[in-house]
């Protein structure tokens, strides 16, 4: 089983490597015949194949589909053979381009005829293979997807005479050589004999077929999948951000991106009438070389760095930069730069400023007497001072827009004009009239380009974008208003156009945007904007009232320095509060109010035309409660302070109560553990709803933590060196035998006039808070050495569980070693009074006894070497 797997996989890859070769391919057709309602068609199927491919050949027979596209059925199937086939290479080019890509297509034929009735919607004619090459790069999985190249053949339902069509014919040359970061051009132009109008656009790639099936027989309906783009590519940008196709041309020009392989699909629609009738697509994988090239080719640019087009004048300044517009490469040695009023520079990008106006030559030289040296000549017209421009009027769909220039030249005169007025649906929206018109045929916003020149060489291109609407823009300066009976009223509407509001009654000048009314009851006054036959409407309400309404907010009471909010109802248009300093807008129906005197009245008068009416707030102010909470205090760690509160009010809280005693009262008692402020709330019945409020702070200073040392033994002779913290002051008791008693590290020796003794030590910090600790001095009459129990108990009752080593007069314990009878290592330690629990690993250990030995420096720099045994008893 596992040979018959690995014959299998042998086999599959076989086959995927062998189904790897396809590198493009088109689908086109010609009108042969037409026979009432049916057609006759030649189609042909065009496949590129790379010539230098491992993969499989062009194949014998295609499997080609037809389907009807008003329901996706087949129509039409079969195998089409190859018709022939033909080689195209590019020449070798030459040593002065170093590493070019070789570009080498075989490209098979297969042509059939077929007879078709016509159809509603058309029909779509599909070929499917599997699978591309490996590598590509705009593509994820390229050696895993195939690729369909289809055509469309029109319908009756766009044109009763468009299934009588030939579609576009590709006619670019397709051997061409790219370098990456060079600038190139690959034309995807196409020709048809029916004079149709054709639109070019980058498209999807299609995949088709697959690794289990790579040329279905018969291939899928439509519609077809895209393949899916790497990042930084897509169908629209198939070759980066810097390759653009011309619409117009099928040119596709740019500056290529880094070397490999890349999937390029351009369709070409065909507009006849204004409408979209077919469109064909061309797909291509085109080869990028890391290639250097020695070539001159001198660019030029102005002050703000935008490139001038060769045979365009130079109109922005009198200074411009100079750059060979081909990449750096080990081909291209120096530069030499020949400026016709006598200035040359030896750099590859200088910038020169021209004296004067008129018309100058730039020669640019590479390798200057070198190999692969290469020269161009330039002109370059100076004329600065020329000012593109124009504005339009007119915006509405199907309706005349008109564009007017506003170019200024200061050499020259302009001559001429190219426009382009944005309507993607139409070639024909083009102009080269000074101040044409044109009428789009759909809303939207258009992207309106002009192309103009002066006498002496001045182009430029000046873009604005226009949106088109179904009705012109008008605008009403306010849909609803109020007017008092016996008042006029100008109303306003803005926008292009003739004006005309209805209805004639009790109104002057109804034909102007700015009439005057004057009704006595409530009218709707329509507009209506006439803008070249455009029209559009709007509706202005006039309610017509005999007197104002106005009702203002109760009186009312509040703290004093507090702010509240006016608040009136009424019908009126404006409104004007008294007392306009303590308000932050006297305007307003609602202004914030800050009265200052006791009692305030505020007054408010509401205003429609020459009606008005008036009413008060009087604002009461009650001050607030005082509330006193008492000196900020500091205390020590875990003590309390006392606080003393006071206040005019009838009642208090203070917060927070968790660390207080007796919070109820004015003078409870904190024992907080961090520093923490106290609020005390005060609150009385006078009429201000508000506490007052004072805060206390009683700030907790940080736990003092007296530390005297570890207790420790000695040998008599032997100085002890004490080492205590934990404040800024030290209290030492009793004196004995120290060097001082008020200092943190005093030192003592010992006699031997007793066997122990216990200091007590007293710290403070900066404010008084103190802490205590003791050490306890054990003083052996002995040389410095090391005392290790004979014998130890591990049964967990507390007494003698461990066994361990107790060092005296040592400065450094090096090692404290027990070995077990067969030699091995069960214990070690470095610190005196640390023990062995008599487990190995964990696990308790018989009766048995053990080996020890030790190894130390007593305090006048000595080794101590000490054995001996100690017994596990259980």
């Amino acid at each position: 089983m596992k040979k018959l797997l690995l014959s299998l996989t042998s086999i599959f890859s076989t086959l995927l490597a062998f189904a790897a070769h396809i590198t493009g391919g088109e689908m086109f057709y010609t009108l042969v015949s037409e026979n009432g309602n049916n057609y006759t068609y030649e189609v042909t199927l065009k496949l590129y194949r790379d010539c230098n491919s491992t993969g499989a050949d062009l194949d014998a027979s295609a499997a080609i589909a037809i389907f009807n596209n008003s329901t996706n059925a087949s129509v039409w199937s079969q195998l089409v053979p190859l018709t022939s086939r033909i080689e195209q290479k590019l020449s070798a080019p030459g040593p002065c381009i170093q590493n070019p890509p070789i570009v080498c297509y075989q490209t098979g034929f297969y042509t059939f005829r077929v007879t078709l009735p016509a159809s509603a919607q058309g029909y779509t004619i599909a070929y499917q293979r599997c699978c591309r090459i490996a590598g590509i790069n705009n593509i994820i999985n390229s050696s895993g997807v195939g690729a369909t190249y289809s055509a469309t053949i029109p319908g009756t339902a766009l044109l009763a005479t468009a299934p009588n069509n030939n579609s576009a014919n590709f006619i670019g040359v397709d051997t061409v050589i790219t370098c990456a970061s060079n600038a190139f051009c690959y034309n995807f132009g196409a020709t048809d004999i029916d004079g149709d109008s054709l639109v070019y656009a980058f498209d999807y790639a299609y995949v088709g077929g697959s690794q289990q099936t790579p040329a279905p027989s018969p291939p899928q309906a439509p519609p077809y999948n895209s393949v899916t783009y790497s990042s930084d590519f897509s169908e629209s940008s198939p070759l980066g951000s810097g390759v653009t196709i011309d619409r117009r041309t099928g040119m596709m020009c740019g500056v290529a991106p880094d070397p490999g392989i890349y999937v390029v699909t351009v369709s070409v629609n065909e507009y006849r009438q204004g409408k979209l009738i077919a469109t064909q697509r061309k797909d291509l994988q085109i080869k990028v070389g890391d290639c250097n090239v020695a070539k001159a080719a001198p660019a030029i640019f102005d002050i703000n760095g935008i490139k001038i087009q060769p045979g365009v004048a130079g109109c922005k300044s009198f200074t411009y930069s100079f750059a060979n517009d081909v990449p750096p490469n080990p081909l291209i040695r120096t530069f030499y730069w020949e400026f016709s009023d006598g200035a040359t520079y030896n750099t590859a990008n200088p910038t020169h400023t021209f004296r004067d106006t008129g018309e100058y030559t730039i020669k640019l030289v590479i390798n200057r007497g070198e190999d692969c040296g290469d020269s161009v000549t330039t002109k370059l017209k100076i004329y600065p001072g020329f000012f593109p421009g124009f504005t339009y009027t007119g915006v509405c769909v199907n309706k005349t827009t008109q564009f007017i220039d506003t170019t200024r030249t200061i050499y020259g005169s302009v001559n001429s004009w190219k426009w382009d007025f944005g309507e993607n649906s139409s070639t024909t929206d083009v102009s080269q009239a000074q101040n044409p018109t044109y009428s789009y045929p759909a809303a939207g916003i258009k992207n309106v380009a002009l192309i103009v020149t002066n006498s002496v060489g001045c182009l430029d291109t000046v873009r604005r974008s226009i949106d088109i609407l179904t009705k012109p823009p008008m605008t009403v300066a306010f849909k609803d208003t109020l007017i008092c009976n016996g008042d006029s009223l100008q109303l306003q509407a803005t926008g292009n156009g003739l004006f005309s509001w209805t209805p004639l009654t009790r109104i002057n000048n109804a034909n102007t945007p700015n009439p005057v009314v004057f009704p006595t009851t409530t009218t709707d006054y329509i507009v209506q904007l006439d803008d070249q036959g455009c029209l559009a409407n709007d509706t202005v309400r006039v309610r017509v009232v005999d007197f104002v309404t106005l009702q203002a907010m109760a009186d009312t009471t509040i703290c004093a320095t507090d702010s509240l909010q006016l608040s009136a109802t009424t019908n009126g248009l404006r409104y004007t509060w008294s007392n306009p300093t303590t308000l932050n807008n006297p305007a307003a129906l609602q202004p914030t109010a800050k009265p200052i005197t006791n009692p305030t009245t505020y007054t408010i008068t509401s205003v429609i035309g020459g009606c008005s009416a008036q009413d008060d707030v009087v604002v009461t102010l009650v001050p607030y409660p005082v509330a006193n909470a008492g000196n900020d205090t500091a205390i020590c760690y875990n003590t309390a302070a006392q606080l003393n509160g006071t206040m005019d009010g009838t009642s208090h809280t203070w917060t927070p109560t968790n660390s207080l005693t007796n919070a109820n009262t004015l003078t409870p008692t904190a024992t907080p553990k961090t520093t923490t402020a106290y609020i005390l709330s005060s609150f009385d019945i006078r009429g201000c709803p508000k506490p007052g409020r004072d805060t206390v702070i009683v700030a907790v200073n940080p736990e003092v933590v007296a530390f005297a040392g570890r207790d420790t033994a000695v040998v008599v002779g032997q100085t002890l060196q004490f080492h205590a913290s934990g404040g800024e002051s030290y209290q030492w008791s009793p004196p004995t035998n120290l060097s001082g008693t008020t200092i943190p590290d005093p030192k003592a020796v010992y006699s031997g006039d007793f066997d122990s003794i216990r200091y007590n030590l007293v710290v403070a910090d900066s404010i008084g808070c103190t802490d205590d600790a003791t050490v306890l001095v054990k003083i052996f009459q002995t040389n410095p050495r090391v005392f290790v129990p004979t014998a130890f108990t591990p049964n967990g009752d507390g007494r003698n569980d461990f066994v361990a080593p107790i060092a005296v007069g040592l400065t450094k314990l090096e090692y404290f070693r027990i070995y077990n009878r067969w030699g091995q290592l069960v214990f070690e330690t470095t610190m005196s009074g640390r023990g062995w629990d008599g487990r190995i690993a964990g696990k308790e250990q018989a009766t048995s006894t053990y080996v020890w030995i030790v190894k130390g420096t007593d305090y006048t720099g000595k080794v101590v070497f000490e054995k001996g045994t100690v017994t596990l008893i259980k």
